[in-house]
This record gives C-alpha cells, structure tokens and sequence, in this order.
C-alpha cells in the first residue's frame, strides 16, 4: 500500500505551518503502507496541480491532505469538501476568491472515503484530541479537499482521499492568546495514528461509533 501525504507552506502571516512541518516528519513506512511525503502550495489551483502530478507519478492508494486550522485545540479529520471558494484573506499568489464554484462540473460536495471516526477514534487512543468535523471552511483546505475528490470522481476512480485539520503550533500561538496549540512532536504522533487507522481499515467500512462534535 502506498498513500500520498500532502502538506501546505506558510501562509497569512505566519512564517511556519504545522502542516507541511509534521507531515515532513512522518516516517517513511507506517504500518507497512509506503509514506510518500509532498509540499503544495497555498495556492487556489495550484495546489491541485501539484497533487495531481505526484498522483500521477507514485500512484498511490490513498491520499492524506493535511493542513492548518487555527482555533482548533484537536487533530479533526474532514468528513465532507464544498463546492465553494470564498478566501477570507488572499491565497500565496495573491488570489482572493468570493464566492465562486471550484468546478462548474462537479458535484455540490463529496464525502471522503477514509475512515474518518477510525482515524479520531485511533488519534484520542494514542492521547490526543480528535473529532470528526463536518466542514473543512471555504479557504485553500476545503479547496484542495473538495480537488482531490472531483480528481476521484472524474480520473482516480480507485483512488480513495480525504483531509485532516491540525491546531497551531505553540509558537503561532505567543500573539494569540487563549489561543490553542498543539506541539510538532504531537501532531506527528497524531497523523501517524490516523495513518494506522486508515491501513487497518482498508477494505471494510468505518466505525460505527460517536466521533463527532456534540453541536
């Protein structure tokens, strides 16, 4: 098994991202599946471009997206990616949609494939916070989320994807009080827990538990 893990750069103000920092970290086997590890940018499009291409190129199983979702105090895998881009600040090239489809041909939403409750079930086993969340915002996440999965719809049809929302970094956090954060060593533990689930769930159907927030 191989799955394509992806990581945003910085963007905003911030000068690092958790994302790309822990996902740079992971080892490159996790539960005998074959960790292949790419940076996109945080770039409406673009990102979609580049994941497109290391898709093409290593043919992977899955595809795990990671990224940033500052407020957040746990790891929330994404259940579900919008039709919509409405940036609330400018993207990395500049761009700042509002309101506009990511594909006038695609469906309204798609649901992803990955065993999201297995994946915060595993994540809180192995001590940290983690839910399922049912919106992954309008900005680049939802973009690249919602990408992946018109990619599935229309090319990949064997491919299964899906995202994950990480906190802050403690270090993001020094101007941003009762903000919460989560430290790198954390996070890395966090998304390799999800990994294992996602391995151990391979070929059967998601957990049939409670996962997600109560409102």
């Amino acid at each position: 098994m191989k799955i394509l893990v992806t990581g945003f750069d910085p963007f905003g103000e911030d000068k690092i991202n958790p994302a790309i920092e822990a996902v740079k970290r992971l080892p490159d086997e996790i539960a005998g599946a074959k960790i292949v590890k790419v940076e996109i940018p945080t770039v409406f499009g673009k990102c979609a471009e580049v994941t497109h291409a290391a898709i093409l190129k290593e043919k992977p199983d899955y595809v795990l997206s990671i990224g940033q979702a500052g407020g957040r105090f746990g790891l929330t895998p994404e259940r579900v990616a919008i039709n919509f881009d409405d940036g609330r600040i400018k993207d990395n090239a500049g761009y700042q949609p509002l309101g506009t489809p990511v594909h006038e041909d695609g469906q309204n939403a798609y649901f992803t494939q990955l065993p999201v409750k297995a994946m915060a079930k595993a994540i809180r086993a192995a001590g940290l916070p983690s839910s399922v969340s049912t919106t992954a915002g309008t900005y680049v996440c939802n973009h690249i989320m919602y990408q992946v999965q018109y990619m599935i719809d229309k090319e990949f049809h064997e491919l299964k994807a899906g995202f994950m929302h990480i906190p802050f970094l403690p270090e993001q956090v020094t101007s941003r009080p009762n903000t919460p954060s989560l430290s790198l060593e954390d996070d890395v533990k966090g998304i390799k827990a999800a990994i294992e689930a996602i391995v151990k769930q391979d070929g059967k159907s998601d957990i049939a538990t409670v996962e997600g927030h109560v409102a």
